[in-house]
């Protein structure tokens, strides 16, 4: 391999300078041969040529060299265009010869000339071969890729495939793994609640019409899913229809337990809906608040992992201020306002979220 590059790299040298000479030396001709008029020369000797084997009519033969003539004259007529050399031919003849030179050392300096080739399949078979634990999400994707290839009517397998996928950063193949999922398994409730979830991220946080008519089929078979629900309202309120999605999320928020996480985010989005600020959630026990805490933990994990996500950062913003933990609300927001700077919506949401109240 190392023979290779050099080989390489001293042809395109030597190319490049045989191509730069040969310039050079056309430059320092005073008058360059101007092969216009010798090929309109050639062109009148192959039309004698042809009218003499008798392919062309004398008619045709006439009217051709009279053309051709016409444009010998025109080309002696022209004035002779020397072609000059450019002063800067030295230093782009040395730039030629040392770019391949140049990249050749830095590769010895920091690349591994030694190290042996790693073809994808025997990274896999090793990645077959560890603990799931120890596997980058797109190191296990790769390993479910494979495993769904050989089990193909296994429905889980699709969903953990989709798991791993949406972990790597890959909403659109944990789409396509969760449809042949539903596929496999359509009258599961669970799959289909996945699967208008991952639509929804893929889509950037729209609720697009394929991904609404995924959660309707999934309210037929799990008429409780909060997913579901919480999403279908979302895209009533985005078509205009203000008043009927908050119907929908507020009788969601009522047959929510009082205890369940859920409730916070979706009273912040009823008040967003109503153009106010999110309400503080209150009297949150310690058991409770632990449960919040962990999933605003686990929401700042995935941003850090995916951090293109706008109203992901904005909730964070208001969770920490709802939460009082105003050093990372302010960390947070700095963050999110240099990756947004040129999104003035964006940069009002998130002023929005920061001025939330706290908790009492």
């Amino acid at each position: 391999m190392i023979a290779f590059w050099a080989a390489a790299a001293v042809l395109s040298a030597a190319s490049a300078i045989l191509i730069l000479l040969r310039a050079a030396r056309a430059a320092t001709r005073v008058e360059p041969a101007d092969p216009t008029t010798v090929l309109y020369r050639r062109q009148l000797a192959e039309i004698g040529e042809l009218a003499d084997r008798g392919l062309i009519g004398a008619a045709e033969r006439k009217s051709a060299e009279a053309e051709a003539g016409r444009r010998l004259l025109d080309a002696a007529d022209e004035p002779v265009r020397i072609w000059s050399a450019s002063p800067l031919r030295a230093p782009v003849l040395i730039t030629a010869a040392a770019a391949p030179a140049l990249a050749l050392g830095l590769y010895f300096v920091v690349g591994s000339p030694g190290r042996v080739d790693q073809p994808f399949a025997a990274r896999l078979a090793g990645w077959t071969r560890a603990d799931p634990r120890t596997l980058a999400p797109p190191e296990m994707a790769a390993v479910l890729n494979k495993l769904t290839r050989e089990r193909p009517s296994d429905p889980d397998g699709f969903r953990y495939l989709a798991l791993a996928e949406g972990a790597s950063n890959n909403p659109a193949g944990a789409v396509r793994a969760l449809k042949r999922a539903v596929k496999l398994a359509p009258q599961r409730a669970d799959l289909w609640e996945m699967l208008g979830e991952a639509m929804v991220y893929a889509a950037g946080g729209a609720v697009t019409p394929d991904a609404r008519q995924v959660f309707a089929e999934t309210l037929k078979l799990d008429p409780a899913s909060v997913p579901a629900r919480f999403h279908l309202a979302r895209a009533r309120v985005a078509a205009g229809d203000k008043a009927g999605g908050l119907a929908d999320w507020r009788a969601l928020l009522a047959d929510l337990p009082a205890d369940d996480p859920r409730r916070s985010t979706l009273a912040a989005a009823i008040a967003e809906a109503q153009g106010g600020s999110a309400p503080a959630p209150q009297g949150l026990s310690r058991d409770q608040l632990t449960a919040v805490r962990g999933m605003v933990a686990n929401l700042a994990a995935r941003l850090a992992a995916s951090p293109d996500d706008r109203k992901g950062w904005v909730q964070l913003v208001r969770a920490y201020a709802v939460l009082g933990e105003r050093d990372k609300r302010d960390a947070a927001l700095k963050a999110a306002r240099a990756r947004y700077a040129a999104d003035p919506g964006v940069l009002a949401d998130l002023a929005k979220a920061a001025a939330t109240e706290p908790m009492r």
